[in-house]
């Protein structure tokens, strides 16, 4: 059980909804911050892709985190993140586990905790980020569609999901729940010392603890594939139609998604076309 007084996340996923990694943090995640260790340690845990299973099989899971303490057993943990958010529900629901975890929980955040991985940072007894780090903290972001009377409904069920946010928060740092709200409001970044100054954090990690130096190109991949998503996403296609197209763009080929350079490119013709097709 945390050693901190951290309320328990109360979980009630909308089907047919689903919340969304947001634009602006995948524009700010680098997949290839990771720990500088070379090796996972046995009581360590990597969270370092997006939160919850993408229809290419990537992404943080629950299930994946359950099995990963049931491993590490009754004995402290090390939680590395960096990560853009994604689906807030299996958020909530990693936070829950790390919350009730028997030993010693430290975050790092190796890079950003934006969104649902910033509430699961906040499950840490210890949590530590780096200097160059962000958190993001935001409103519960999702894609819906419907008439007035639909959306009104879903913005009505929204509201405690961001109030149980506020209360996450405020427990950790102490702000009160009102200022955190204008926090949630206004979606705020919230830099490495900054972090530590406002409570969100307890310490700076030591640069040495970070990495940038890319593993393979498999991070690049997952990221560009990721934004083309957002993008689509945003223009209004559906789940399956964004699926068929950034597959066909793959082409079935772990090397076919461009890296590097290429990547911006990429996305700012993406962009570059959907904004000529809403102007249609």
């Amino acid at each position: 059980m945390s050693m901190r007084k951290l309320p328990q996340a109360e979980i009630s996923a909308r089907p047919g909804l689903r919340t969304e990694v947001m634009p602006s943090a995948l524009n700010r995640w680098n997949p290839e911050v990771h720990a500088a260790a070379t090796e996972d340690t046995d009581n360590s845990i990597s969270i370092l892709d997006v939160i919850g299973q993408d229809f290419w099989g990537e992404g943080v899971t629950s299930k994946r985190i359950a099995a990963a303490l049931r491993s590490i057993g009754k004995q402290d943990v090390v939680v590395n993140v960096n990560s853009p958010g994604g689906d807030y529900f299996e958020g909530l629901a990693i936070y829950n586990m790390l919350r009730d975890h028997p030993a010693k929980v430290t975050v790092k955040v190796l890079g950003i905790a934006a969104s649902a991985a910033s509430v699961i940072a906040m499950a840490g007894d210890e949590v530590q980020i780096a200097r160059a780090g962000f958190l993001m903290i935001h409103n519960t972001w999702v894609v819906a569609m419907g008439d007035r009377h639909q959306l009104r409904d879903v913005a009505d069920w929204l509201e405690p999901f961001d109030a149980m946010a506020v209360d996450i928060y405020a427990a950790r740092t102490g702000i009160a729940p009102k200022d955190l709200g204008k926090m949630l409001d206004r979606e705020t970044w919230i830099g490495g010392s900054d972090a530590v100054e406002q409570g969100f954090a307890d310490s700076l990690l030591a640069s040495d603890e970070v990495s940038t130096k890319a593993k393979n190109e498999m991070g690049r991949q997952v990221s560009a594939a990721h934004k083309l998503d957002a993008l689509l996403a945003r223009a209004g296609a559906s789940r399956s139609e964004r699926r068929e197209l950034v597959a066909a763009l793959k082409g079935g080929m772990p090397g076919a998604v461009p890296t590097g350079m290429q990547d911006a490119a990429v996305i700012a013709e993406v962009e570059s076309l959907l904004a000529s097709i809403r102007s249609i």
